[in-house]
């Protein structure tokens, strides 16, 4: 297969990549390189403790954590004399990265990971030192980042996962710009279940209300671009809008970070935040949307061109994601409720491939002039780690820039993928997918493949309620 990048019609598209790399590869860095580059981390993090404990001087604790793969905080709370010297690094197991949703460790080698438990280096990342929900005068949290033994980024860490390939953009000279966007239930374990209101109603019940002037007010104390909260049609059903960024990996944990304090918030209100893509039978799920858009060494938006003729850029970024949608599937469905969420029934999927301002596509232009031109992946679930949606719908892209070739590019408006509707069969596409692997990394998605098939065997061992009534 001829990539387009060498089809003499679409030499345009060539003029987008530069042929110097913008950053270094992970595996020719130097050990000087690599201490520099901590030793510069260490500095920064040294000004952002004293601007921290100026503006929270009783600060009396820390709460320091890992990302693990599902998204999930996994760290342990220390005292604030001990902030300065995190500067240093603190250890975490490696097994954080080969844990259920559980917190019960399922690898493929189980043996030196469950006996030995090695422990890596774990330095702090910059700008994540934020004052923490429960108490934020005397309470402060702060996201890890993991090394390994050569002190070079953990490759099972999502966000390293995520790095990895928008590198490979970088190279190009190109640069992802993105927005998320991210659906929850509020819901009163006390009261009746409230009328629906409708999508953007303003009128929101005023029982609502406290909670979400504390949900902006402590966004703002930990620094989350949430540009606005939206009422979505089914009662109690909101949606979190963030701002454009073309920093993705901060946007991706500032999604991480929101989902936890939406969630805190809300226990503060006595209510619960579900973040499930599909709480409820009757009831539309809940969606992580990501628009997505790219820019060029200029700041330029490649996509810009008429909405009723999308560019070549657009057209194949558009085709390299529905070609390796099915693979993706299992990655934007973390479980089986997500694949509940995708379907319509047994046979008939929720969403269709892609179209202009369409709500039931996949991939969704929106509407917007030429030059705010941006693509909207709908399929990933609520609940799915933002880090590996973004790494995997960005990796489909860089398989429509490097693979789509001119055939297939004219006739991909005209195919819709077909999608597995259930996990299992996910899960086999995905550990098919040799694109994927080489991207996202090959132990990462061995690693992924059987935790996400032992978790599926778990679930299909339990007798649930509905099974023993149908007995009678």
């Amino acid at each position: 297969m001829n990539s387009l990048m060498t089809i003499p019609l679409l030499k345009n598209i060539r003029t987008f990549f530069t042929t110097t790399p913008f950053s270094t590869p992970l595996h020719s860095r130097s050990a000087l390189m690599v201490d520099q580059e901590i030793r510069q981390l260490q500095q920064n993090f040294s000004q952002e403790i004293n601007a921290y404990l100026h503006e929270y001087p009783e600060t009396k604790h820390v709460d320091i954590y890992l990302n693990d793969t599902h998204g999930t905080f996994r760290g342990k709370r220390v005292a604030v004399e001990n902030l300065f010297s995190l500067s240093q690094g603190c250890y975490f197991p490696q097994s954080v990265y080969a844990m259920d949703r559980e917190g019960k460790i399922i690898t493929t080698s189980p043996d030196r990971l469950i006996n030995e438990e090695p422990d890596n280096l774990c330095l702090p990342v910059s700008g994540t030192l934020r004052p923490g929900a429960h108490d934020p005068r005397h309470n402060a949290q702060l996201l890890l980042t993991m090394l390994d033994s050569n002190n070079l980024p953990w490759p099972l860490e999502p966000r390293v996962i995520l790095q990895n390939v928008l590198r490979q953009f970088h190279q190009h000279g190109l640069y992802p710009v993105v927005a998320a966007e991210m659906e929850f239930y509020l819901v009163d374990p006390a009261a009746q279940q409230n009328r629906p209101q409708g999508c953007f109603h303003l009128a929101v019940p005023s029982a609502y209300s406290a909670f979400i002037e504390e949900l902006e007010s402590m966004a703002a104390a930990q620094r989350l671009p949430l540009s606005g909260i939206v009422s979505e049609a089914e009662a109690g059903q909101f949606e979190l809008n963030m701002c454009h960024s073309s920093n993705v990996v901060d946007s991706c944990e500032q999604v991480l970070a929101l989902r936890k304090l939406t969630c805190t918030v809300a226990e503060k209100f006595g209510y619960q935040a579900n973040f499930m893509a599909k709480p409820f039978s009757d009831l539309a799920g809940n969606g992580l949307h990501f628009h997505v858009s790219l820019n060029d060494t200029n700041g330029d938006n490649v996509f810009a061109s008429p909405a009723e003729a999308p560019n070549e850029m657009v057209r194949l970024s558009l085709a390299g994601m529905l070609e390796l949608m099915p693979a993706s599937l299992a990655i934007m469905a973390p479980g089986v409720n997500g694949f509940r969420r995708l379907r319509k029934n047994l046979d008939e999927p929720l969403f269709h491939s892609w179209g202009y301002n369409k709500r039931n596509a996949a991939l969704r232009i929106p509407c917007s002039d030429a030059r705010n031109r941006r693509i909207e992946y709908r399929l990933a679930g609520a609940d799915a780690n933002p880090y590996l949606v973004m790494a995997t719908l960005l990796t489909g892209m860089l398989y429509g820039l490097e693979r789509i070739d001119d055939d297939a590019l004219a006739n991909f408006t005209h195919a819709s993928p077909d999608l597995p509707l259930f996990q299992q069969p996910a899960l086999e596409v995905f550990h098919q997918c040799a694109y994927l692997a080489d991207h996202l990394g090959s132990a990462f998605c061995e690693q992924w493949y059987h935790g996400k098939m032992a978790e599926l065997n778990a679930f299909e061992r339990i007798v649930t309620a509905e099974e023993l009534s149908f007995s009678h």
